[in-house]
C-alpha cells in the first residue's frame, strides 16, 4: 500500500512571514528609503491618489471577506437620525435646551423617541430569524454604527444575543461605534460610495426612520435603484406617518409627473414593530 504522500501546501513563504522579516533589515541607506518597503508595508505609497483604484478594492473586500466568514447571508438595514434621544437621554436633551427654539426642537426630538423603541424592538424580531441549512445567518441588523435610531438597532440585536454590523464612516469629528455593534462586525470606511455598496449588497430589508440628510441619501438611493430596475425590489419600510406625509409629499411627486403613482408603492410606511416585521414575513414566506 503506497504511503499518504506529504506534499506541503505552499513552496513560498506567505506575505505575513516575508513582512515580519522585511520589517526589521539590516540598517544601511538603502533599507532605510521609503523606496525598499515592501509595497503594502508602505503606508505613504498606499495613500497616494494613483493607488485610489487600490484603496476601493481593499474597502470593498475586507468587509466582504469578514462578512462571508461570518457566515452573514443576509442583512436587515435600519436608517435613521443620530440625534434623536434613547429613553435614557430624555431629561439631559431637554434640560441642555435654554431658548425657546431649542426648547422647541428639544421637545420634537423627545417625542421621536419612540422611534428608538420601535427600532430596537424590530431589531430584537429580526434576530430571532435562524440560521439555514448551511449555517448562514439571515437578517443580520445592519446601521450605520452610531448613536440614535443607529444604537437602537444594534441595542436589539445584543437583547437577544444575536449579532449585528455597524458601518461607521471617517468624519471631520470623531465618530466612534456604539457599544452594542458586534467588534468583529464593526467596519469603518473612507469612502461614502464603498459604504453605501455593503449597506445594499446584502440587504434583503430596509427601515427608514425620521432622520435628516444621511437618512434621506440613502433611503433615496435605494428608492431609485429599484424604481430603475438596478436591484430586485425589498421590502423598504418608513417609519412615522406624520413625519414622512410632513417632510415629502411623495403624492405631490406623482401628481407632477416626476414619478409614477406605482412608485408609491416601492415602500410602506409603518408606525410599529409588529407592523414592519409583518410585512417582511409576508415578503419572505417567514410567517
Amino acid at each position: 500500500m503506497n504511503a499518504t504522500p506529504k506534499v506541503p501546501d505552499r513552496m513560498f513563504p506567505s506575505a505575513s512571514e516575508e513582512a515580519q522579516v522585511a520589517a526589521h533589515p539590516t540598517a544601511v541607506p538603502q533599507t532605510e528609503h521609503p523606496a525598499y518597503r515592501l509595497a503594502f508595508q508602505d503606508n505613504d505609497f498606499l495613500l497616494r491618489q494613483d493607488l485610489r483604484a487600490v484603496r476601493f478594492q481593499l474597502e470593498l473586500l475586507k468587509p466582504e471577506l469578514l462578512l462571508n466568514e461570518a457566515n452573514i447571508a443576509s442583512t436587515f438595514v435600519m436608517y435613521g437620525s443620530a440625534r434623536i434621544p434613547s429613553p435614557e437621554e430624555v431629561e439631559s436633551v431637554l434640560a441642555a435646551a435654554t431658548t425657546g427654539p431649542q426648547k422647541r426642537i428639544a421637545e420634537r426630538l423627545v417625542a421621536k423617541t419612540r422611534y428608538y423603541e420601535e427600532a430596537r424592538k424590530l431589531a430584537q424580531l429580526t434576530s430571532q430569524v435562524e440560521c439555514d441549512s448551511d449555517g448562514g445567518r439571515h437578517f443580520v441588523v445592519c446601521s450605520g454604527g452610531g448613536p440614535s435610531i443607529m444604537e437602537a438597532a444594534n441595542r436589539g440585536a445584543a437583547d437577544v444575543g444575536a449579532p449585528s454590523i455597524g458601518l461607521n464612516i471617517v468624519l471631520p469629528f470623531e465618530q466612534v461605534p456604539n457599544p452594542y455593534v458586534t467588534p468583529g462586525l464593526s467596519f469603518q470606511f473612507h469612502y461614502f460610495a464603498l459604504r453605501k455598496m455593503h449597506f445594499l449588497l446584502r440587504a434583503r430589508a430596509v427601515a427608514a426612520f425620521p432622520g435628516g440628510f444621511g437618512t434621506f441619501d440613502e433611503l433615496f438611493e435605494l428608492l431609485t435603484l429599484v424604481q430603475t430596475g438596478k436591484v430586485k425590489p425589498v421590502p423598504i419600510l418608513l417609519f412615522g406617518r406624520d413625519f414622512w406625509g410632513k417632510v415629502v409629499d411623495f403624492e405631490a411627486l406623482a401628481d407632477e409627473g416626476v414619478i409614477s403613482h406605482n412608485d408609491l408603492k416601492l415602500f410602506h410606511i409603518v408606525e410599529t414593530a409588529e407592523e414592519a416585521w409583518a410585512i417582511v414575513q409576508e415578503a419572505y414566506d417567514l410567517a
